[in-house]
């Protein structure tokens, strides 16, 4: 059974995480988090436990990201503003810089990837979810998710190595 209080607690920060990597927007991450909450707590009665509840959470997170997207007609989300991945600090100052320079260009590779490819990519190897998993949040069938995984991921290569423009 869904406890707003106990499952927020436990769960704010991955519902956020995950709608940051989908929005690259600090602001509007936090409004879908709790907005995501919100739609929990009022759909509470309705939750028949047939997943888990972090996995019902991101369900929501998710569609309510797509509905932002679709209300603002936003196909390109906004470019990355922070990255979020600590750098070791036993790093040279050079190393340090450049770490921090590949960081910033992986998250902006991710946020000019269209839609269902940072999806799949945020949830696969971000969040580490299963296939099996993935596809129940964003309500794929496996192999699309396998398709679209596959497909940002050679995207992201190539945009790594500059093949492609943002």
């Amino acid at each position: 059974m869904f406890d707003l209080e106990q499952d927020y607690a436990r769960y704010h920060h991955n519902i956020y995480r995950f709608i940051y990597f989908l929005t690259f927007d600090e602001t509007l991450a936090e409004d879908l988090m709790q907005e995501t909450f919100i739609r929990a707590h009022n759909a509470r009665q309705t939750f028949r436990e047939q997943s888990n509840t972090l996995t019902w959470l991101r369900t929501i997170a998710r569609n309510l990201v797509y509905d932002d997207m679709k209300r603002k007609k936003i196909l390109q989300f906004i470019t990355f503003k922070k990255h979020h991945q600590p750098v070791s600090v036993e790093l040279t100052p050079e190393q340090l810089v450049d770490a921090k320079e590949d960081t910033q260009k992986l998250y902006e590779a991710i946020a000019n990837l269209k839609f269902e490819y940072r999806a799949a990519i945020v949830l696969r190897k971000i969040e580490e979810l299963s296939i099996k998993e993935t596809a129940e949040v964003l309500g794929w069938n496996e192999a699309k998710v396998r398709n679209n995984t596959e497909r940002g991921l050679k995207q992201l290569q190539k945009w790594m190595r500059g093949e492609l423009d943002g």
